[in-house]
């Protein structure tokens, strides 16, 4: 079964190369990127600056293959990539959740941003705490790396071989 999804807008930020970004939105704190949304959707952004994070859905555009087994960032071992959110995946959906500052009719001016500039934008939603934040009793492979979060940076581990 094929599945579609429609652009619906685009996600700007510094980041022209995938080597040196930040690893994870946490880890790009005071970093600003911008939402250029289809014009013919801005009434779709009614009501959203009453929230102070949103949840980006955006495709891997420069992600092609995938492989089932793969080296996260945060590792030097191999981890099955559903236990990742490493972007060469089976389906290459990323999602962020940054900090909304402002909204000037079809632009989204965002902060903490950790996505490559031209990202194509694929939905918006708010960031609510009640339903997004869980106590969790476990963390997997990754309980013990996330004190390196705000250090360890993107490099070319996913960057296209094949």
């Amino acid at each position: 079964m094929e599945i579609t999804f429609n652009q619906i807008g685009t996600i700007f930020t510094e980041f022209n190369t995938r080597e040196g970004m930040p690893i994870q939105s946490n880890g790009a704190i005071g970093i600003k990127g911008r939402i250029e949304l289809n014009p013919d959707l801005s009434l779709g952004l009614k009501d959203l600056m009453g929230f102070s994070h949103i949840i980006l859905i955006y495709h891997f555009h420069k992600s092609k293959n995938f492989e089932l087994e793969t080296k996260p960032f945060l590792d030097t071992e191999k981890r099955g990539v559903f236990a990742t959110r490493a972007p060469k995946r089976p389906n290459a959906i990323g999602i962020s959740v940054v900090k909304l500052l402002a909204i000037k009719a079809h632009t989204v001016f965002i902060e903490n941003v950790d996505i490559l500039n031209g990202t194509p934008l694929l939905d918006i939603k708010p960031y609510i705490s009640k339903f997004d934040m869980h106590k969790v009793e476990k963390q997997g492979w990754i309980e013990n790396k996330i004190e390196n979060l705000n250090t360890i940076k993107s490099d070319k581990r996913f960057i296209n071989n094949k």
